[in-house]
């Protein structure tokens, strides 16, 4: 038994979060099925290799049929949550709101996640990850002097501010619903998870200790003990020895205890010098080198690895980290558990793949299975 054994969830296909919201979901061992519209635009990727639809079931549903809308109806009557990624309205206009389902099921927790948030001058606007880190704060601060703000790909909006918030929410709704019997609406805005996700950066600029240029501060890549260097290969490395006896630990790695650049590390202003004297010692070798002198050592020091050599590490191999499923590489569930571990993750579906297996375990009869078959209510 997983530790979600039990609950059922109802997922409307989307893109980003809401997926990985319920992937995550499925991995802890919810029951989750996807309901797929027949008719919706194809995807651009092989669904058997999308990662983020692994661990739930599919069911091909024309919502614009009465026949369909009451199937989806009765689905989410039996549900303990939904989880939809549309823009504000959406759903309404489908006539699948809040207003309509939690009457009917009013111990349901109804997740949402938009980008801007279910309401404000932004809400109904087009967006992706990018766009919530620039209104926020984040983009500003992410990049060296000469790139600019650089996107870090579409982690920390999407799937940090997004995917995760829902999940996070969903869950307490569900521990709510369950001691009182109702349950409630989750607005998961990535523009509201954005800047829960900056608390750090938020602490230094309250005491003080923040300047709004990027890569001139303590975790942005401005200071030279929590950055990147270029090894003599063209490969990286990263160190991140920020604490007193992590950096003094560096600097007696590389002879340079008593190198004047090093004396005063939080004083910025000499984080340049610094900077280039690390610099010139780390191109010197190769990664593999440093790697020798300095990896799982308490410098704070890791290689930095492509996707392709990452599984291949000996850290990872060891805990499992990453899994192949029917010949696709991918993340293991996470977090793990000691009483209820995660299953493997089962192979992302096919729309509509499961149909009459959800419809029957959910409590439609052989006739009406058929008979929406026969009526294109399914597909």
């Amino acid at each position: 038994m997983s530790t979600l054994s039990g609950i059922k969830v109802i997922e409307f296909t989307g893109l980003g979060p809401g997926p990985f919201c319920a992937m995550m979901l499925g991995d802890m061992g919810a029951d989750v099925v996807r309901i797929d519209r027949i008719g919706g635009h194809p995807s651009t990727v092989d669904a058997r290799k999308n990662i983020l639809d692994r661990s739930r079931r599919s069911v091909g549903i024309d919502l614009k049929s009465t026949d369909g809308m009451a199937t989806a109806l009765r689905l989410i009557d039996q549900a303990d949550a939904l989880v939809e990624g549309f823009r504000p309205g959406v759903m309404e206009r489908l006539g699948l709101g809040p207003d309509i389902c939690l009457p009917r099921n009013p111990r349901l927790v109804y997740g949402r996640v938009t980008g801007w948030g279910q309401s404000g001058p932004l809400a109904q606007a087009a967006g992706h990850d990018i766009n919530y880190l620039g209104i926020t704060g984040a983009l500003s601060a992410i990049g060296s002097e000469t790139s600019g703000p650089v996107p870090p790909l579409n982690m920390v909006a999407d799937f940090g501010a997004g995917g995760m918030m829902l999940t996070t929410g969903i869950l307490a709704a569900l521990l709510q619903a369950k001691a009182t019997g109702r349950g409630q609406v989750v607005d998961a805005a990535m523009t509201d998870g954005v800047p829960l996700l900056m608390g750090t950066a938020f602490t230094l600029r309250a005491n003080g200790r923040w300047n709004e240029d990027s890569y001139n501060n303590l975790v942005d890549g401005g200071a030279y003990f929590y950055t990147t260097y270029e090894c003599a290969d063209g490969r990286w490395i990263a160190l991140g020895a920020i604490e007193s006896q992590f950096h003094a630990l560096l600097l007696e790695k590389l002879g340079l205890t008593n190198a004047p650049e090093f004396q005063n590390p939080l004083n910025s202003e000499n984080w340049g010098a610094a900077k280039s004297r690390l610099a010139a010692v780390f191109i010197t070798h190769n990664q593999a080198h440093w790697r020798k002198l300095l990896e799982n050592t308490d410098v704070c020091f890791a290689p930095v690895l492509t996707m392709t050599e990452a599984p291949q590490h000996p850290h990872n191999i060891a805990r499992n980290t990453f899994i192949e499923i029917e010949g696709t590489l991918q993340a293991a569930p996470a977090p793990r558990f000691s009483e209820t571990p995660s299953a493997t993750p089962t192979t992302p579906p096919l729309p509509g793949e499961h149909n009459d297996e959800v419809l029957r375990e959910w409590g439609f009869d052989e006739g009406e299975v058929t008979e929406l078959t026969y009526s294109g209510a399914i597909g």
